[in-house]
């Protein structure tokens, strides 16, 4: 089922996979409601889109760890545009270790990568309900569905985020909304070179594949519902 005047939260929308996916659904004709930490990249996210020919986006300069600021911000866009047709639970951070991370930045993780996209989902779900129609993507990471050496902290925020969805997806399909979380592995972005990627960006997922992903979830008929896309790297299989 197609919508008009479609409206799209992505969070994380500065840089990486967010930029990539609100650039491609303005270009769709999404309205995009655009939720980031750094006021001055979501203006230059803003100005590309323009560029590119997509419908002005609306910025929110939020940090997501405070959840009655995710609550108001989802009700002013509900206020403004009637309507959610997608959410994209996409910022999160990473901290390398797992028995020797602190205790201060395993919480930090647990608030940015779980907590907060927990937040969204119980504000944003009522809102999809009554429109008998949505589709959620939760980006998990290949962090969900694998343990890796060196990043026990960071595995567990994404296996939780992973578990929700799941969960989430098996509730909410009988009411017409879909949910899918997006597992893909090395993914050429910052946070990638914070990780120690071992891949030159060729050899690693591109931002724009995570879009494409997306593009074809859209086209897949009412009766088609994936509950997750797990995308690796050729070297990291």
């Amino acid at each position: 089922m197609v919508q008009k005047n479609r409206v799209a939260i992505i969070t994380g929308a500065s840089k990486g996979i967010g930029r990539a996916i609100a650039i491609g659904l303005s270009g769709m004709g999404f309205q995009c409601a655009l939720i980031g930490r750094n006021a001055s990249d979501l203006k230059q996210v803003s100005m590309e889109i323009l560029e590119k020919g997509g419908i002005q986006p609306v910025t929110y300069r939020l940090d997501i760890t405070e959840s009655a600021l995710i609550k108001k911000t989802v009700g002013q866009i509900v206020k403004d545009f009637g309507r959610i047709d997608i959410l994209l639970n996409n910022a999160g951070v990473y901290f390398g270790g797992s028995l020797e991370i602190s205790e201060k930045d395993f919480k930090k993780m647990l608030d940015t990568n779980l907590t907060a996209q927990y937040v969204f989902l119980k504000e944003v779900v009522p809102v999809m309900k009554k429109q008998k129609y949505g589709h959620i993507f939760n980006v998990a990471s290949r962090s969900g569905k694998t343990g890796f050496a060196g990043s026990g902290a960071y595995c567990a925020s994404k296996f939780a985020m992973a578990g929700f969805s799941e969960s989430v997806y098996r509730e909410l399909a009988p009411e017409g909304i879909k949910v899918t979380a997006l597992c893909p592995a090395w993914v050429n972005t910052d946070m990638a070179y914070k990780a120690g990627t071992p891949l030159d960006p060729e050899q690693m997922i591109q931002p724009e594949d995570l879009l494409n992903t997306i593009r074809w979830l859209l086209k897949l008929s009412p009766g088609a519902c994936v509950k997750e896309v797990v995308i690796t790297n050729p070297l990291s299989l």
